[in-house]
Formats: structure tokens, sequence, C-alpha cells
């Protein structure tokens, strides 16, 4: 898609005038923010783009993020629009906030490049409607080796790479790329130095076998100041580490898309991983999955490669809807197109649909609060009214 045009979006931005809902009264007990100024529903405004992607919340400085695939949006509690970043012809994802510098990092694919990168955004300098991911200085990009390496694998050993298409035997695991990301300790491990976990995209194809896992790399992101460069689309960078820090596997049955939405959750020590439903009948398709924080990885076979393999296995919670057939856990929820951790057993879930504007079609971003309950089929209820 072309970059959107600066002055379609500032009239769109006037006419999605953004309002927030009522405010939530704080949890007895604490153990998170102060919640008593979070509203229960922050509408992102109208954009002439494709659907909301992810959002990720700075409840201290009030701040709203909003990855809307060729564009980031930044608004106040309100759903007041602050600035934009636009340009993007890329597909940018998930989103989520580093906690130790303050910028928003995200997944950044160009499939057609054999290209993925983590798109770092400095908002504290996005203070207009209009600004460019390339010329004004708010974003870098860092490279990701890995993730080319197993999207471009010829695994049918026939030397021709078929490209971007999920009716192939080609990209090691079905991956289709990158989508989901969050910062949240190593797994199984409570503490430490944030880690920022990737997840990828995995096509959905009920011909193979080798793609019913989730796949997340682990990066220490402390040194990637020496990686970090400004994106230029027409000539994109490699700029990026060889490796990750870790690499995770985690069987759900294969997906539509793999993690479209990572969030790592403070209150309960575990990562959420929300999906887009599988297709294949003998696996139960949940659209939810969560990780078990506390377990750690163990070395075991990453079942239904075409040749023996190794790696990381993580663990699924022992909760929720359970499959006896596949030994799978999971919920129904629709954190898929954004999922955020606000603390102390509270979350903002992101939905989109598309919507007409002057005989135009746009999409609507918005998120709703909601509380944790870990009950079965679904582990949230929507918070309506001030506690």
């Amino acid at each position: 898609m072309p970059p959107v045009r600066t002055f379609l979006v500032a009239a769109l931005a006037v006419a999605a005038t953004a309002v927030a809902g009522p405010a939530l009264a704080a949890p007895p007990g604490g153990g998170g923010p102060d919640v008593a100024d979070l509203p229960t529903h922050i509408n992102g405004g109208v954009w002439p783009t494709s659907h909301v992607q992810g959002v990720t919340v700075d409840t201290e400085g009030g701040f709203v993020y909003w990855s809307f695939t060729q564009m980031l949006v930044k608004t106040d509690l309100a759903g007041n629009v602050i600035g934009t970043v636009e340009g993007l012809t890329g597909h940018l994802g998930d989103i989520d906030l580093d906690p130790r510098d303050g910028r928003v990092y995200g997944s950044l694919e160009y499939k057609a490049e054999e290209a993925f990168y983590i798109a770092i955004f400095d908002v504290d300098a996005i203070d207009r409607v209009g600004m460019n991911a390339e010329t004004d200085g708010v974003m870098t990009a860092v490279h990701l080796d890995e993730v080319v390496e197993d999207f471009t694998a010829d695994m049918d050993g026939d030397g021709v790479f078929d490209g971007d298409t999920a009716n192939t035997a080609d990209h090691r695991y079905g991956c289709s790329g990158i989508d989901g990301v969050s910062f949240g300790p190593s797994f199984g491990s409570r503490g430490g130095s944030p880690r920022l976990m990737v997840a990828y995209g995995v096509y959905a194809n009920t011909e193979r076998t080798d793609n019913d896992h989730q796949v997340i790399l682990e990066y220490d992101v402390r040194n990637w100041s020496r990686y970090e460069r400004p994106l230029s689309q027409s000539d994109p960078h490699r700029s990026g580490p060889n490796r990750p820090n870790g690499k995770y596997f985690v069987r759900t049955g294969n997906t539509t898309y793999g993690v479209q939405n990572l969030q790592y959750d403070p209150y309960t020590g575990n990562w959420m991983m929300a999906v887009y439903n599988g297709t294949k009948e003998e696996f139960p398709n949940y659209s939810f999955f969560i990780v078990d924080g506390d377990v750690k990885p163990r070395r075991g076979e990453i079942s239904g490669q075409p040749e023996p393999e190794r790696g990381q296995l993580l663990s699924l919670v022992r909760d929720g809807r359970y499959d006896p057939t596949t030994g799978l856990h999971g919920w129904d929820f629709h954190g898929n197109y954004g999922l955020e951790a606000l603390g102390g057993g509270y979350y903002y879930a992101a939905e989109g649909r598309a919507v007409t504007v002057d005989g135009q079609r746009r999409q609507l971003g918005e998120v709703y609060l909601y509380r944790w309950t870990g009950e079965s089929p679904t582990p949230f209820e929507r918070v309506t009214e001030p506690a």
C-alpha cells in the first residue's frame, strides 16, 4: 500500500473525535497501576489503513500507541490524537513499550524484499499528525536474520523458494514472518532484565505437520544501539544480530498466521498468545493460549519436522479448556487485534472494524477494559462501569 497522504490523515483524525468511557476505581489491594483514571473504553480513531494490529499503553505518561499496519498512532487516554508516523509500506504488527527507554518496539515485515525488522519509535518525539517514518527521525529499525533464514528456507529441496504463499512445503516451521512482540523476563524466570520476545507468523496449511508450533525468539536489546539504522524502504538495510539469544517452541496446533499478539502479564507471570483460529480438524483450534512463565524451557523433540529436530520447548498453562486427544489447553478470547496487560489483573483488548467515512472505507480501532478471572472458556470479564 502506498504511503498515506498527510492531509487525508489529518482530516480523518479530526472527523474521528474519540470519546473515552467511564473511569475505573482502583482494585482492592492494589498490585498494579492506579486504575482510577483509566477509561473503560478508548477510541483510537478512524484511519485509511488496514485494521488495528496492536496497542501498548504508557499509563504513567498517559498515552496509547496504536499500530494500524501502515502507521503508528499516538493518542492520550481520552483518545485525542497527538501525532502519527506514516509512510510505512510494509506490515507493522504488534507493538510494545520498553519499560527502560520508553520507546515503542514493533514487528515490521517486507516479505517481497525478504526483510524483517523490529521498528523502534522515539515516541516522545511524536508531536504532530503526518510525521514520516523515513525522514523525520522518529523511527529506526533492526534487522532479524534468523527470521529471514526460516522464512526463505527451501524445505522441499527443489532449489526454488516459493515466496509468500501458504500452499508450499517451503518456510521452515511454516514461518510467514513475525508479528507478536512483548517485553518480559526470560522464560521460567520472574526477574532479570526484560527481554524482547518476538513471535513468528505461521501460515495456515493443513497439508503439513511441521507447522504446529508457535516459534518465539528472545533478544537482549540492551546493545542494539550498534544495530539501529534509519530505514530506507527502497533500499532496506540488513543491520542486526546474527542470532537471537534464545529460540523457543510451544505446541498449540497450526494457527492462521501465528501469534498475532504476544503479551507478558506481570499479574500472573505468564505469557499470553492471541491467535487467529487454526483449521486443522485434529486440533481444538483455540484462539488464546497462555505459556506458563514459571516453567523453564526443556530440551525436547520439535514434533512433526521432516528430519528429527530438538529444541527448547515451552509449556502451556494447564488450565482453561482442555482437549484430551492432543493434550492442549487454551481459551476463547479475541485479543488478536491488540492486548495490553496494565498490571493488577487489568487489561486492554483491542477491537477493529471497517467503517465508511464520506463514502470511503476506513478502519476504526478501539480498546475495552477487562479484568482477569481465570475462568473457562474465557479468562477475562469486561469492565463496563466504574467499580
